[in-house]
Parts: structure tokens; sequence; C-alpha cells
């Protein structure tokens, strides 16, 4: 065998490798990954205590004098008002100074309809005496929702619940100004015109004051 043969066949094997090589399939591309879809917020509930102490500071910036004199929760489809928990509520605060009123409201709500999430204000209104005559001092409220909820099941609200497991409920704070007492208002509805049944408690000391209808 010559040396000239025998320096061939490594170049001859060298050109098959390289063409196998160029003909080998190109690697598939790889499919666009599908972005996964955002998770779904989900609404907060709120006890009344927790959205009332975040309304006083909002309203103190607001104004330094500014006092609460109603508050109130909101039924919805988020929330029925069961456990004493809302997703929105909504207080009224005045500033003595200013003779004016806002309306505060404290949101943990994701529907469209809602206000948004936190604790927003609206417009300064013109008060009257009847708003001095209610206003509170905060400190009153010792309290939450959901021992006011707990005590009127206890008082005749579990017979209505058991009665229709999805029955509203409405919880608001009055003044009795001749008392000087603040009042926790529970209404087993969404009003207390369509009430099914109601109790009042002392909001500083938890006591059961009355029920009606």
């Amino acid at each position: 065998m010559t040396a000239s043969r025998v320096i061939g066949i490594p170049a001859i094997l060298l050109s098959a490798v390289m063409i196998a090589c160029s003909s080998s399939p190109s690697p598939t591309p790889s499919p666009e990954s599908t972005p996964a879809p955002a998770p779904k917020k989900e609404p907060v509930l709120y006890t009344g205590k927790a959205c009332f102490s975040s309304m006083v500071s909002v309203a103190a910036r607001w104004q330094p004098d500014a006092l609460p004199f109603h508050f109130e929760s909101e039924v919805n489809s988020e929330s029925n008002g069961q456990g004493g928990k809302a997703t929105v509520w909504r207080g009224m605060f005045a500033s003595a100074t200013r003779r004016t009123y806002k309306q505060f409201t404290c949101s943990g709500s994701r529907l469209k309809e809602s206000p948004p999430i936190g604790v927003t204000s609206g417009a300064e209104i013109s008060s009257g005496p009847d708003v001095a005559a209610a206003v509170f001092q905060p400190f009153y409220l010792n309290v939450d929702s959901d021992k006011a909820y707990e005590t009127t099941l206890q008082n005749g609200g579990e017979a209505l619940v058991k009665k229709d497991p999805q029955q509203p409920v409405l919880f608001y704070l009055a003044w009795d100004g001749k008392k000087k007492q603040l009042l926790w208002v529970v209404e087993y509805g969404t009003s207390a015109k369509d009430s099914k049944g109601s109790g009042v408690l002392d909001a500083s000391t938890g006591k059961f004051l009355r029920g009606g209808k």
C-alpha cells in the first residue's frame, strides 16, 4: 500500500463524518411557554374595630379634632356580616373647628362597584348641631363586632341564623348622649326596616342591653 493511499483513508472518513453531521435534522425549537394565570385576589374581611382604628388615624390627619359620629358595616356578595366581619365599613367624622364632616371608607373588597382597597375619604360637608350632638370619643369602643355578634347569637340570633344560614347581619355604632354610652346595634337584616331581629350592646363593656324585632 502506498503512502498516499494510507493518508487518503482518514481524509475520506473525516469527509463522511462531516456529511453525516450536516445532514442530521436541526433541533426542533421549543414552543414558547404560556404564562401562568395571575392568582385571583381574594377580598379581605375586617372586624369593625380594625377598620375603625384605621379611620381614626386617617381622620386625625385630615383634622386633629375630628371625631366619629356614625360607623356601620356593609352587606354585599362577599360577606353577609355573619361572624361580625365585612369587606366594607363606613364612618362619619366631624370637625368642630371647621364645622364640617367627611365620610371615610375602609375597604378590603374586590367588587368593581366597591370602594378601592384601603381607607379613603369623601368631600367635606357642612355640619349642624345634630352632628355635634352625635359625636363620641373613639376610646369608648372596646368591644369588637365579632364579640358583639357572638353575644347576639346567645340572645336570640342563633335561631334566626338556623332558619336562614345566609341571614344578612348589619352592624352600626350609635351614641346615647343622655347616658353617655356608645352602643353596638346588630340588625339581622340589611337595614332596620327589613330586620328580622336586633340586639343592642354596650360597646365599652359588651353587656347585652336589649333585643327587638
